[in-house]
């Protein structure tokens, strides 16, 4: 059997579990060495595996993008509407509603067109050489023809061309912030791990895509492409079904509807006036059109738009930016918050917290990398030379250099003042960070201090010695050592301590205190660090210091230090809670400290499962438990689309945040999925409905109170547009089986639909929110934007105006007011000889229209709490509707173009009484309403 198919056969006989196998056994299954693959071999390999690159999809063509505009039901009304009311000649009418529709198309279009460019994202990752062994030579080839079995080279700077199990390495430590979404660089080591082990801990192997921070290390390649660990989140992604916001399928619900109403009625009434009535054919036809048109709420669509995207904008001043416009609602109905911990929940910036110096432990107050800070003990403050020495040591042990940045809009702040200008950021380690600013808290000056202590020599940190050494010239010309790492081998090292300026010797008794305290630190959540010197420093030691200086240290103390939360989350948790919506917190970090930043911010329990854990669990079993956990720690980006879908099936609305390619599957297959903007990748990104300019959950917290505001807001002008539609539909059919005839024309319906209900409807987009808005429980995911109080809301406003309406058409179509007509008509400045007929009859109903408008949007409003003056821009929106309808009413033009008459006082006086009739019904109405139906 050839080297090829014994390759083949171990390939097919083997699973992914690359990290917890023996080296031995790793080179056998791969059938390579250590001098990696004969070329020969490499490129039969290449052949049968493909090329080292993530393929991405197709996609959707811009043809197709366009056509997907159309298969909304209420689109496919509006151009029967407009085919309609051009065949029997209406243009103008037509027009308008053909321009209504386009321009609600190629809005969606431009906003689909960009939704799916993940893959390609994640494509254009793809790293372009690779340094190689091939039959023993070291030669740079393109990484996409990289095959399992090479034997690769990496060093800092670096990415990470494939998959690959760490053969040596030299001081190597690798960012893999990208894959696992924590920020601290990973230590690797040669050696094997137990086949459980997280991604975030396999500290023998390397991925794909990953950069190397430091150090060397030499790695065979055990997968590529597809099969490689961001490979598989490709696929995942490419995967992941696009999902309808619920407002996305109530308003093709409710075209649907709209559809199959028009057709009823239209049918319906078509019918009676053809069997029972005598009326001309001709006319019924206008009156099926006159129906049609009134049914139709052609300014639903625009209105909904354009709030969507007034919604966007004010999100986007609020640091959330919205890359799909219905997610802007969908946000109002969540009701389960997943987060990322680093940098959304914390500062992302480490901070020494507690100290250990002189046999006594200090608070260190401040977050992040502010140089404010004070060092307390007991809670009182105490000077900073009781903390000096063992801060001395963490900054002059330290490799963070201090560099500026050009600071521009995207970082937040005030723009106007801080574009374009640069300040100061600390480049390093964010453990050495940590380290570096508490000094600075202290007063420690960088540039005065190395001057004083000028470095003569290192002895490096590596992941085997877990510490690291530096040799300073003493401002007295004498010689000093400092040493910082892990508290265990510092501690080791140390037989004496500085206690109060005098060196006095480390008992064991002592030792046992120092390591209970790091015990206890640890339990706390804290990373420790261990601090020492050494006074003496052999000559031989100055320049070219090795691992035997570190013997007999004098110990300083400890320093522990926590990812602090954010100051605002709690206050922002504790509003999501209020507002019924559960928060949960999945990271890749351990259990211990996912634990303590859950406490500290208030989640609701701090119950944690793992990530070997959750592979134990059934999905029966998650499912069982997985509303009652509100922290995942350890977790891989499977686990997170695993505890997604499992709430998803419990019936749960879940908004999903992430940051590093491993999250995109999730962020992409949630209901709401919300990308970090700063330090998140491209690939989540583009799989994102949101992005978070500022990386704050308290923006979360704000975005889910705008969606609500919005959903209400267009739950308020749905209602009125609809119930509106719903009186002249009713209008019309009770006209028409009275024998009235066509009681308003299309062209006036269409008016009012477009124009004097449009622009009103518009405003109510930017209502304020209601007082209570975060205060009540989410929407339930099968809550429609209509329920059964809007419906009958719809339905009684119907009949209220068509009974207050009706009258005024009656009365002025025969010319039969009171007894008395002829005085009353000239008090009121109408003349005994006025002809009144249908065009004054249907001029009425077309201005009681527009008049009820203002009773009706108030009616709406009250529920919420709001005011007629508490929107001053609806304020204006009926004025302005009110002084068009004057314009259309009193000028030539409008009289021509919309059939109407000039109305003399008496009829605004009955107008008037007809208004305040159908305010008190409606005042009537919501009274009853609110003692059968909630108040929302």
């Amino acid at each position: 059997m050839s080297q090829s198919e014994q390759y083949e056969r171990a390939r097919s006989d083997s699973d992914s579990d690359w990290h917890s196998r023996s080296l031995e056994d790793v080179y056998a299954d791969l059938k390579t060495s250590r001098d990696g693959l004969d070329p020969e071999e490499a490129r039969t390999r290449l052949e049968r595996e493909g090329p080292n690159e993530i393929e991405a999809s197709e996609g959707t063509s811009p043809l197709r993008i366009l056509l997907e505009q159309y298969t909304s039901a209420l689109i496919w009304v509006l151009i029967v509407a407009a085919v309609v009311m051009a065949g029997v000649g209406h243009l103008i009418d037509a027009g308008v509603i053909a321009g209504i529709v386009v321009f609600i198309t190629l809005f969606g279009f431009l906003q689909d067109y960009r939704a799916e460019q993940s893959i390609q994202a994640l494509k254009e990752m793809s790293t372009t050489y690779a340094l190689v062994s091939r039959g023993g030579e070291k030669r740079e080839v393109d990484a996409t023809k990289l095959v399992p079995g090479d034997v690769i080279f990496v060093e800092s700077g670096d990415i990470v061309p494939a998959d690959a199990r760490i053969v040596e390495e030299s001081n190597l430590s690798v960012d893999e912030a990208a894959l696992t979404g924590e920020s601290v660089g990973v230590s690797k080591e040669v050696g094997d791990v137990a086949r459980e082990t997280s991604l975030a801990e396999r500290e023998n192997m390397l991925y794909k895509d990953t950069v190397v921070e430091r150090g060397s290390g030499t790695a065979v390649v055990v997968e590529t492409g597809p099969e490689s660990e961001i490979g598989q989140i490709a696929t995942a992604l490419e995967e992941a079904e696009d999902r309808d916001t619920p407002f996305q399928a109530e308003m093709d619900r409710l075209g649907k509807l709209i559809a199959v109403g028009v057709v009823g009625i239209v049918s319906i009434i078509a019918i009676t006036e053809l069997v029972v009535g005598d009326t001309a054919p001709l006319q019924v036809f206008l009156t099926a059109v006159g129906i049609a048109v009134s049914a139709v709420p052609e300014g639903l669509p625009a209105v909904v738009t354009l709030s969507l995207a007034l919604g966007a904008r004010r999100m986007a001043e609020k640091n959330a930016l919205v890359r799909r416009l219905p997610i802007v609602e969908a946000l109002g109905s969540v009701d389960v918050i997943c987060t990322d911990k680093t940098g959304t929940l914390t500062e992302e910036e480490m901070t020494v917290q507690r100290i250990v110096a002189n046999r006594e432990t200090y608070e260190v107050t401040g977050t992040g990398y502010g140089t404010d800070g004070e060092f307390l003990r007991d809670g009182d403050p105490v000077g900073e030379d009781r903390v000096a020495e063992v801060l001395r040591c963490g900054m002059l042990c330290n490799n963070v250099d201090v560099g500026t940045r050009e600071r521009d809009e995207a970082d937040g702040g005030d723009a106007t003042a801080d574009a374009g200008t640069e300040e100061r950021t600390y480049l390093g380690d964010p453990t050495e960070i940590a380290l570096f600013v508490a000094a600075q808290k202290a007063g420690f000056d960088h540039d005065e201090l190395d001057e004083a202590y000028p470095r003569t020599g290192e002895v490096d940190f590596t992941s085997a010695r877990k510490r690291m050494t530096t040799v300073h010239e003493t401002p007295d010309g004498d010689t000093v050592a400092y040493t910082k790492g892990a508290p265990e081998t510092v501690l080791e090292r140390c037989t004496r301590e500085l206690v109060d300026g005098e060196i006095v010797e480390l008992t064991d008794e002592r030792r046992r205190e120092l390591e209970a305290q790091t015990d206890s630190f640890g339990e706390d959540a804290l990373r420790v660090m261990g601090f020492a010197y050494r006074p003496e420093v052999p000559d031989s030691q100055t320049e070219n210091p090795d691992e035997t200086l570190e013997e007999e240290l004098v110990f300083l103390g400890l320093q522990g230090m926590l990812d602090p939360p954010r100051p605002e989350v709690p206050d922002a948790l504790a509003g999501c809670l209020d507002a019924g919506i559960d928060v949960v917190m999945i990271t890749g970090d351990n259990a211990v400290t996912a634990r303590a930043v859950g406490k500290e911010v208030g989640l609701r329990s701090t119950r944690v499962i793992t990530g070997p854990e959750l592979e134990e669990m059934s999905d029966e079993e998650l499912a069982d438990i997985v509303e009652d956990v509100d922290i995942f720690a350890r977790t891989s980006p499977e686990h997170k689309t695993r505890i997604l879908q499992t709430l998803q099936t419990k019936g749960h609305t879940v908004a999903m945040t992430g940051d590093g390619v491993n999250d995109a599957p999730a962020v992409k297959n949630a209901d709401v999925g919300v990308a970090m903007g700063i330090r998140g990748t491209d690939v989540t990104e583009q799989a994102s409905d949101i992005v978070l300019l500022d990386d704050n959950f308290a923006t979360i917290r704000d975005a889910v109170r705008g969606g609500r505001r919005i959903f209400d807001n267009v739950r308020k002008f749905v209602n009125y547009l609809l119930s509106g539609n719903g009186g002249e539909v009713t209008m019309i059919f009770t006209g028409t089986l009275a024998g009235l005839g066509l009681v308003i024309t299309p062209i006036q319906v269409l008016w009012i639909n477009v124009v004097t209900d449009g622009i009103p409807a518009l405003t109510m987009g930017v209502d304020p929110a209601a007082d209570d808005i975060m205060e009540r429980e989410p929407r339930p995911p099968d809550e429609g934007v209509i329920t059964e109080r809007i419906v009958t809301s719809i339905v009684g406003i119907a009949l209220f105006m068509t009974l207050c309406l009706l009258p005024l058409f009656t009365l002025n179509f025969y010319g039969e007011l009171i007894p008395g007509y002829d005085v009353t008509g000239a008090m009121l400045g109408w003349s005994p000889d006025y002809d009144v007929g249908r065009e004054l009859a249907q001029t009425m109903v077309f201005t009681g229209f527009v008049v009820f408008e203002i009773v009706r949007i108030q009616a709406i409003r009250f529920r919420y709490g709001l005011g007629i003056g508490s929107n001053r821009w609806l304020v204006l929106a009926v004025g302005v509707a009110m002084a068009l309808q004057l314009l259309v009413l009193y000028t030539p033009t409008g009289q021509l173009l919309f059939d109407v008459e000039p109305l003399a006082l008496v009829h605004w006086a009955q107008i008037a009484v007809a208004a305040a009739v159908f305010a008190l019904l409606m005042a009537m109405f919501v009274k009853v309403q609110d003692r059968y139906f909630e108040r929302y």
